[in-house]
């Protein structure tokens, strides 16, 4: 069964909503202005070709009081979306949940599958089409940044794996209560794509490199039931998968980053096609790139390369469904609202009354169209 999106190229909106290192709550669809020019945004995707949008439920909003869900954050998202014919794929959780949660406790999981019960079926309600839910985003950098460095919340140290075993409990019960609403639904779970090496004067690090390289596929290992069969993972549950990939996704062992801009490009460099191909034999399911940009000057190289890529894996029979433009509007720094990344196909500039003009950007925005050409 092949992935059912109506365009190969598409567009992700950052809809981050944790706490940050700051303790400051977070929400960059409302930092961007996304919420209040969603028609519009919509409008520019539909005119470029990218008819499938990368969207968040802002489970903080939509569930203010235990068990009361309040559906007026979401609901311009799916007028926007059936009126410009844009295909939704909704992240149920972008490291973000309600305050009252802790995120460890037992009850983090029934209120998960409840909210996401309930979003299934407003979603519902607004179309016929089969919808498109990313149940949990990133779960393996969820569990690092919040469990491993309290990068953001819960700021833990040491509890990684308890909060990688916590969230995929989260997402197979948000699975099956989406299925109760629909089962129709397809699943993209999403997390990075990445590839650890030794450095070159350190061949005793080979193996601690490719462990940290094997760990990338605990989450979908334990999602399709294939370790921990106690978190109540199966193969059904495995459906799309979603690869984030970006240019600081391949290092040495254990921090050091191979420099993609490099001209020459350190020979130890990876082919993204290679990448995803051996994903594909590993589980041989349909996969997307569900995160892929660069930013400033390196924005047009990077999605030519990312195209030719994505060329080169379907030519050699890989099961590559899509490639997921993130993001696609330029956004600010989670740390410092006052650094925008200058990394999406739509720049951004504040207007006297304080409106967030988009501005497309002409050198990435004629290098994806050269990429439509070569694939999609």
């Amino acid at each position: 069964m092949s992935a059912p999106f109506r365009s190969f190229w598409m567009a992700g909106f950052e809809s981050a909503c944790h706490i940050n290192g700051a303790r400051c709550r977070l929400d960059m669809i409302q930092a961007t202005q996304h919420d209040a020019q969603v028609a519009d945004d919509y409008a520019r995707l539909r005119a470029l070709g990218l008819l499938v949008a990368r969207e968040g439920a802002r489970w903080h909003l939509i569930e203010r009081t235990p068990r009361r869900y309040e559906f007026g954050s979401l609901r311009p998202f799916l007028e926007a979306a059936a009126r410009e014919g844009i295909q939704v794929v909704w992240n149920l959780f972008h490291y973000g949940w309600p305050d009252d949660l802790d995120i460890f406790a037992p009850a983090f999981v029934d209120r998960f599958a409840a909210f996401a019960r309930a979003v299934a079926r407003v979603v519902a309600d607004h179309s016929d089409d089969v919808p498109l839910y990313a149940p949990v985003n990133e779960i393996s950098f969820v569990a690092w940044a919040g469990g491993e460095k309290a990068y953001f919340h819960p700021f833990c140290r040491g509890r990684g794996g308890e909060l990688k075993r916590q969230l995929v409990r989260a997402a197979v019960a948000a699975t099956e209560a989406v299925w109760d609403v629909d089962r129709r639904a397809r699943m993209v779970h999403t997390d990075p794509l990445i590839r650890v090496i030794a450095p070159r004067d350190r061949p005793d690090l080979a193996e601690a490199a490719a462990a940290e390289t094997e760990a990338q596929h605990e989450a979908r290992d334990m999602l399709a039931g294939r370790s921990h069969p106690e978190l109540g993972g199966r193969p059904a549950y495995l459906d799309i998968i979603g690869l984030n990939y970006y240019h600081a996704n391949q290092w040495e062992y254990p921090d050091r980053r191979l420099r993609w801009e490099d001209d020459p490009r350190d020979q130890r460099w990876a082919p993204l096609s290679a990448l995803l191909a051996a994903v594909a034999r590993r589980y041989g399911r349909p996969m997307i790139l569900s995160e892929t940009s660069h930013f400033g000057s390196g924005r047009a190289r990077w999605i030519r390369e990312i195209a030719a890529e994505a060329r080169r894996a379907l030519d050699a029979g890989t099961p590559l469904e899509g490639v997921c433009i993130y993001p696609v509007l330029d956004r600010p720094d989670w740390d410092d609202p006052y650094h925008w990344h200058h990394s999406g196909l739509w720049d951004v500039r504040r207007e006297s009354g304080g409106r967030l003009e988009r501005l497309l950007n002409p050198e990435y925005a004629g290098a994806l169209a050269d990429a439509r050409r070569l694939v999609g």
